[in-house]
């Protein structure tokens, strides 16, 4: 058994949305941990630790986006020694973490008995730009992706190569053209809105492209360009994305939800709702008559 005495308990839980945006996208999940591991350190921030022979910090990560994505909704937890205000822990560690990695909202969690964080993250929206790819040809494609019963494809994952349908993990996917884009780069240059539900294996967004270079030939000319606007609990009926955040806030009284500005705000932070399959099917028929 190790020396010493026993590791401080666990006084108070914070749950932490940040983003990851720019260059940052590029960075892999070990190294975010690292930064946030520092930037902790930094901020003075009373963060409790696991005991044994190499004690590390009490903060677990929630639903973590792929390297080379970008994302307005990553989420962690944090267990604390003694009792912290949330929004001076959101000011001090967002003042500590590089450019890039931000902080976008820190709240208290619930009892125990709530839910945990992560069974609360069903489903994330996403937003896929295509450069070079025209409206017209993105909408095509989403017609006949929708219209599939199923899309079978196939990945490398950690239990080997496997074969899986993405169609079923999709809620919902629209297409749009982007006009401040297009008119940069003087070439078209499309982008694809979806909700996909998390499932076993992952479904992503580069298995749903090619979902639809499959039933669709849709290939871009160039990388697409991914950004995770939300994540959270996914309502069947409306097809929208809740704060996961929202059910702590119960137990805040007086905080306020935290709304990026801009195409920085997700579903879950008051984005108008994708379309469902149906409904985008017959809108895509019916713009093609």
């Amino acid at each position: 058994m190790p020396e010493g005495p026993a590791p401080a308990p666990v006084i108070q839980r914070l749950r932490v949305r940040y983003a990851k945006r720019g260059r940052l996208r590029f960075t892999s999940h070990r190294d975010i941990s690292r930064a946030v591991e520092r930037a902790v350190r930094r901020a003075g921030i009373p963060v409790a630790f696991s005991a044994g022979f190499s004690p590390h910090p009490k903060i677990s990560y929630a639903g973590a986006a792929a390297t080379g994505v970008a994302s307005e909704a990553e989420y962690l937890e944090i267990g604390l020694t003694e009792t912290r205000d949330p929004g001076r822990v959101r000011a001090e560690l967002d003042a500590a973490l590089p450019d890039g990695l931000d902080i976008v909202d820190v709240v208290a969690a619930g009892p125990e008995k709530t839910s945990a964080l992560a069974d609360r993250l069903e489903a994330s929206e996403w937003r896929v730009r295509l450069d070079g790819v025209r409206e017209s040809d993105a909408a095509r494609a989403v017609a006949a992706f929708l219209g599939a019963a199923t899309i079978e494809v196939e990945r490398l994952t950690k239990k080997g190569r496997r074969r899986f349908d993405v169609r079923a993990a999709v809620s919902a996917l629209e297409a749009e053209r982007d006009r401040r884009a297009a008119e940069a780069a003087d070439a078209p240059c499309a982008i694809l809105r979806m909700v996909v539900r998390h499932t076993t294996p992952a479904v992503r967004p580069d298995d749903i492209l090619t979902g639809l270079r499959q039933v669709a030939d849709l290939a871009p000319p160039s990388p697409p360009l991914v950004t995770r606007l939300a994540q959270g609990p996914l309502d069947a009926q409306t097809g929208e994305l809740a704060d996961p955040l929202e059910l702590d806030r119960a137990f805040s009284p007086g905080r306020q939800t935290a709304v990026p500005s801009g195409d920085h705000a997700g579903t879950a932070l008051g984005h108008a709702p994708l379309q469902s399959d149906q409904a985008a099917i017959a809108d895509v028929a019916g713009a093609r008559s």
